[in-house]
Order: structure tokens, then C-alpha cells, then sequence
């Protein structure tokens, strides 16, 4: 029985009511554009975008600011503001965890892995499997699960939440409005590379801070501050319910992040322990995010970048979490609806309608031109979280599978083929829509997390193995990696087959996938490979000397062998013979240098260049240089892979006193919230 009379609460379920975006609105977001599209051009002459090390990994010459504000940004995507601000609308703030998490993750990066990538050279994460364990199968089964994991769960999810914003803020069309966007986003990451992609990041980082922040305080006003929320959340109840149902109450330990271990929705081994293997795995191994802090300067470099994200992920939980949950007091009709025929109608999703509480509290609270301003943090949240993934699925895709199959490709076919394969991701971003639309419903962020806790574990463990395990191999890897991720994809297969029921429905589901919570099979997947590779690697042979020197934390300070010392340009290059003619070993990132780039490409490729051709080669930084003099005096070799390691002994204190700061104040959060 419902409690209310049958008539609806409103009569036709607008949720958001025709509102257009006034003048000064539409001026804001107009400057939001002019100002990305500025920072992507101006980063574009900036940097040297012609060789690969330059296009993928910035040069290596970023500072700590940018870096540290383009992990932040590559990591918060649209698909945070909608789906933290939904869960906590839903659920409270148990899913501040994940972004807490986060804090200590990025800092192992920095401290414990990045010495060893640095003194490896590697570019991939792939790559640096394929050095550590040799062979080729799995380089190339990660390469192509890193597409899989980005393709399915980033791009789509992201695609989602931000066209949900666009789509019932703005009432464009959704296709439109989506083209558009990443039109726009393809731009700058065509053109620029990882140079662009960072300092554009760094701008939408400090939008988003600045307009998340005034979203933070109107809604905090309106409800009487932390006080108001603590009370008033537990009265946030839909008045169309049924009545002896728990459907549509707030939780009650809607405002603990440690919850029961074993019947609640996030229990608090699963968080302390299962949560902390996929977090690792991002923050530790993921191409979008170690990409960044390659493109450091040096370590220090990097380890600010890297505290800079680990402060500024302690703002989710006030800036996200909360105000989905004042969205939930100011709207309970709408945003905690309980009934499925209700929902359906409100927001087309019968299993609940929290993804909308960040868009109505948008709506709803702010005046004219803070409107604007906040439908520009929601595009820079979704275009900087792309980009990245655009760059870093495009560096996989070039140096791990397309190097693999044409190993004496050229530096500008390496180049090109890197530009074409963000054109074609644009394109399966537009055609995920659909699918994501009708896919897992309600709380948008679970989705996400429970597909990653199923495939990142086995990765994470082999990752962790392998930098601080010598006696880890390609065998183990690589049936740590298998068995892991069967038993993840069969888990994943059964969460779709058997969806878990909506509220006030009996649960059918078979007894592992109903009582065996997402962030406990984790745990489980992450010990069954790690004792699959543990076994494996003891019965086999031990890896090869060179298998281990300078890429595991106990020989990261080995002297590089006689090869890599040798690496002069080769004389071929000077004679202008052709690059495709050349060793493969010579086109390496790590070893192709800076200005060999372009400047002695076969003469044939040059003739009849069309205007159209020419202004094309131009935007993307791949004109044919004339081969000059300057141009030879500036040929500089490229440093050892060793010497990015080195710290000066003050700023190296500074950051150690930083990252125990950082460490307790995470610690004290956690205590104090659980």
C-alpha cells in the first residue's frame, strides 16, 4: 500500500524544468571553451610534439603543479561528481572511501614504484612487464586488457554521466551535445599530446576546485551547515513509499564509512582491505595516471605532482558526497525515490534516481552565471578525464601492439598511427551511449568499481610481485594473470546475468554472487593469483640477470649495462637513410633522440605534398623540418634512465616531512569519519 493518496507527486515528471541557460551563463561557458581551446594551442608550440617521447610523455619536462593537478583531473571525471554525489545521496558517505584510498595509493606511486619505472625507461606499463618477465604474450594480453578496462568502464561511464548532465540541464540532444564535446576534446589531444593534455588538465583542475567549492557552500547554507545535514538527512524520506518496507529510509549508518563486515553495503574489511588492491592498481599501474608522472621533470617532480593530488583528494567528500546528500533533503521525491514505476518516470531508471542529485542541486540552488560556471566544471570534468584516456589508450595501443606488429615502423609512423587511434576512441566513446543508458542503473559509481574489482587484482599482484619479488618470472606472471582474470571475468558474467534486485523484491541469486560481497571477492581473486604466480615461479627457472637489473626496488640503482652506455646517435642517421631502414632498437623512446626526429625522412614522402597535406602535418607538430644547423648543434644526447633519479637532499626532507603530513591527515579522516 502506498502511504499517499495514488495521485502523483507532480504531474508530469519534469524533473528539471525547462530551464535555458541565461546570457551570462552561456557567456561563461563560451570563455570556458575560448579558454581550454587557448591552453591546448598555446601548450602545443610549447612543447617539441614531433618526436614520441615528446607527444607521449610531454618531453619530460613538466613541473610538479601540472602534474599533480592532472592526476587530480584525470582521475575526477564527470562520472565522480554524478556518481559520489548519487551514492551519497543513496547511501551516505561510505563511498568517500574509494577517493580516501586514493590519498595513500598515490603516494606509494611516487615513494615506491615511479624509482623503479624511472630507472627502467619504460613509457607503457605493458613495456615495463615485457622487460621485467621477457616474452612477448604478456605485454601483449595486458595492452589489450588496459583497452578493454578503459574502453568499458572510463570512457563509458564517463560518457554517461556527462551526457546525463548535458542532456537535462541544457535539454540538447545528446548526440549533438556529445560530438560536439569531443570534438572539441580531439582537438588539442591530436594536435598536442600528453603537453596538452596536462596543462588543459591543470586549468579544468582549478575550475572545477573553484565551482564544486560554490556549489559546496550554497548548499551547506541551505541546510544549516554539518548540523543541519546530520539531522535533517534522516528525514529525507520520499512520500511515496510503501509502507512496512525499509524501501526509500536513508540508512542508518549513512554518515560511517566503516560498515557491518558482513550485511551492509560496504563492510569494512572489504574497504580496508579489497578496496586497497584495485586502488593500487590505478594509482600504481594504470597507464592514464603513471603516465603523468613519467612526463616529470625528475622524481621530486613527480612526488609533489603526487602529494598535490593526495591533499586535494581529501575535498571529495565535502565537495561531492555531501552535497549529493543535501540534494537528497532539498528533493526526496525525486532524488530517493523508492517506488520503481515513480522512478522510472522521473529519471527512466527504475532502480533508483540518486544519479540526478548533482544536477538538481546545480539547477536549483545556484543563480544566474554560477549556473554557467558549474556547467563548465561538469564539461572539464568529463573532457579532462577523456583526454587522458584518449593519450594514454592511444600510447598503449602505438608502443605496445602497434610496435609489436611492424617492429621497424617509422618515428612519424609511430606518430600517426598514435593520432589516428584517439580519432578512432572518439568514435567508440559516441557509440558507448546507448549501451551505458540502458546498462546498470542507479548508483552509476558501484558500477564502476564492482567491473574493476573483478578484472584489476591479478594485474595489481603481478605488478606488485614483479617490483619487489626477484624471484618472480614470466610464467608465473603469466598464469597468475590468466587464472586470476577467468575467475574475474566468470564473477562478472554472473553480476550481469543475475542483477541484483530492486528494493522490496526477494534475491534469487545464487550464493556466491549474493553473499559474497564485490570488495571480498577481491580479496579473494588477489590472493589466488598472487599464490598462482608465488608457485609457478618457484617451479620454474628463475628470471635472467638482465631480467631483473634496474626494474625491481632492490637493483633500481644498478648501473646500466655495456648496451644501453652505447648509445650514440647511429651514423645512418646522419647519411639521411631512411628511419624504417634502421635496427628497431634505434627508434626506442628511450633512446630516439630529441632532434633526429623528423629531419632525415626518405626524400620520396615529400614530393607533391598538398596544401591541405602540409596544414594537416602543421597542426599536429609534424612538419618536415629543414635539417639545420642550429638544429645539429642542438642535438642533444638523451640522459641515462638513471639519472631522473637523483634528489637534492633539502627537497627531498621537504617532501618526507610533506608525505608524513599528508599520511596523517589521512589517517586522522579516517578515524574521525569511521
Amino acid at each position: 500500500m502506498e502511504t499517499t493518496s495514488s495521485t502523483p507527486v507532480t504531474p508530469l515528471w519534469d524533473v528539471f524544468p525547462q530551464r535555458t541557460l541565461e546570457a551570462v551563463d552561456i557567456a561563461v561557458l563560451v570563455l570556458y571553451f575560448v579558454f581550454v581551446l587557448a591552453v591546448g594551442l598555446w601548450s602545443m608550440w610549447k612543447t617539441q610534439r614531433s618526436t614520441v617521447k615528446g607527444y607521449f610523455l610531454a618531453g619530460g619536462q613538466m613541473v610538479w603543479w601540472p602534474v599533480g593537478a592532472s592526476l587530480f583531473a584525470s582521475n575526477v571525471g564527470s562520472g565522480h561528481f554524478i556518481g559520489l554525489a548519487g551514492s551519497g545521496a543513496a547511501s551516505g558517505i561510505a563511498a568517500t572511501a574509494y577517493e580516501w584510498n586514493g590519498m595513500f595509493s598515490v603516494l606509494v606511486l611516487a615513494w615506491l614504484f615511479l624509482p623503479i619505472y624511472i630507472a627502467a625507461g619504460v613509457t607503457t606499463m605493458p613495456e615495463y612487464l615485457q622487460k621485467r618477465f621477457g616474452g612477448k604474450r604478456i605485454q601483449m594480453f595486458l595492452a589489450i586488457l588496459y583497452l578493454f578496462i578503459y574502453i568499458f568502464t572510463k570512457i563509458s561511464v564517463d560518457m554517461y554521466a556527462g551526457a546525463l548532465f548535458i542532456q537535462q540541464a541544457l535539454h540538447w540532444d545528446l548526440y549533438i551535445a556529445v560530438v560536439g564535446l569531443l570534438a572539441i576534446t580531439a582537438v588539442y589531444t591530436v594536435a598536442g599530446g600528453l603537453a596538452a593534455v596536462i596543462y588543459t588538465d591543470a586549468l579544468q583542475t582549478f575550475i572545477m576546485l573553484i565551482g564544486a567549492v560554490t556549489l559546496m557552500v550554497f548548499s551547506f547554507v541551505e541546510v544549516g551547515g554539518l548540523e543541519g545535514l546530520q539531522t535533517k538527512y534522516f528525514d529525507a524520506i520520499p512520500s511515496s513509499r510503501k509502507e512496512n518496507s525499509s524501501c526509500g529510509l536513508p540508512r542508518k549508518d549513512a554518515f560511517h564509512i566503516f560498515r557491518d563486515p558482513v550485511n551492509s553495503d560496504l563492510p569494512w574489511p572489504g574497504v580496508l582491505v579489497g578496496m586497497t588492491i584495485p586502488s593500487l592498481w590505478y594509482w600504481c599501474t594504470d597507464q592514464v595516471i603513471v603516465q603523468r608522472s613519467l612526463a616529470a621533470k625528475n622524481l621530486s617532480h613527480a612526488k609533489g605532482g603526487s602529494l598535490m593530488t593526495s591533499y586535494l583528494k581529501i575535498l571529495p567528500l565535502f565537495m561531492m558526497v555531501m552535497p549529493g546528500m543535501i540534494s537528497r533533503i532539498l528533493f526526496p521525491d525525486l532524488v530517493a525515490c523508492a517506488d520503481a514505476e515513480i522512478c522510472r518516470k522521473i529519471c527512466g531508471n527504475p532502480s533508483g534516481c540518486s544519479d540526478i542529485a548533482y544536477p538538481k542541486l546545480v539547477l536549483e540552488l545556484l543563480p544566474t552565471g554560477l549556473r554557467g560556471l558549474m556547467m563548465s566544471v561538469m564539461i572539464a570534468a568529463l573532457m579532462s578525464s577523456l583526454t587522458s584516456i584518449f593519450n594514454s589508450a592511444s600510447t598503449i595501443f602505438t608502443m605496445d601492439l602497434w610496435k609489436h606488429f611492424r617492429p621497424r615502423c617509422s618515428e612519424w609512423e609511430l606518430m600517426i598511427v598514435g593520432r589516428v587511434f584517439v580519432l578512432l576512441l572518439t568514435v567508440v566513446s559516441i557509440l558507448w551511449i546507448p549501451l551505458v543508458q540502458a546498462g546498470q542503473g542507479g548508483q552509476l559509481f558501484i558500477y564502476i568499481q564492482s567491473i574493476s574489482s573483478y578484472l584489476q587484482p591479478p594485474v595489481a599482484m603481478v605488478f606488485i610481485l614483479g617490483c619487489f619479488w626477484k624471484r618472480a618470472n614470466e610464467k608465473g606472471a603469466f598464469w597468475g594473470l590468466v587464472i586470476g582474470l577467468l575467475l574475474g571475468v566468470i564473477r562478472l558474467v554472473l553480476d550481469f546475468i543475475y542483477p541484483e534486485p530492486q528494493c522490496g523484491e526477494t534475491d534469487l541469486r545464487p550464493g556466491v554472487v549474493k553473499y559474497m560481497h564485490y570488495l571480498y571477492f577481491s580479496m579473494v581473486l588477489a590472493t589466488i593469483s598472487t599464490l598462482t604466480v608465488l608457485v609457478v615461479s618457484l617451479l620454474t627457472e628463475p628470471p635472467s640477470e638482465e631480467m631483473i637489473s634496474r626494474l625491481t626496488w632492490f637493483t633500481r640503482g644498478d648501473l646500466p649495462a655495456k648496451t644501453d652506455l652505447a648509445v650514440s646517435p647511429s651514423p645512418d642517421a646522419a647519411k639521411g637513410v631512411c628511419e624504417a631502414e634502421r635496427p628497431a632498437l634505434q627508434i626506442d623512446i628511450s633512446i630516439a633522440s630529441e632532434n633526429s626526429s623528423n629531419d632525415n625522412k626518405c626524400p620520396a614522402n615529400s614530393k607533391g605534398n598538398s596544401k591541405l597535406l602540409t596544414t594537416l602535418l602543421w597542426l599536429c607538430g609534424m612538419e618536415r623540418k629543414q635539417q639545420s644547423a642550429e638544429n645539429a648543434a642542438a642535438a642533444k644526447p638523451e640522459p641515462l634512465p638513471g639519472a631522473g633519479l637523483e634528489e637534492k637532499p633539502l627537497v627531498k626532507h621537504v617532501l618526507n616531512i610533506n608525505l608524513l603530513l599528508c599520511v596523517c591527515a589521512g589517517i586522522f579522516l579516517w578515524a574521525y569519519f569511521a
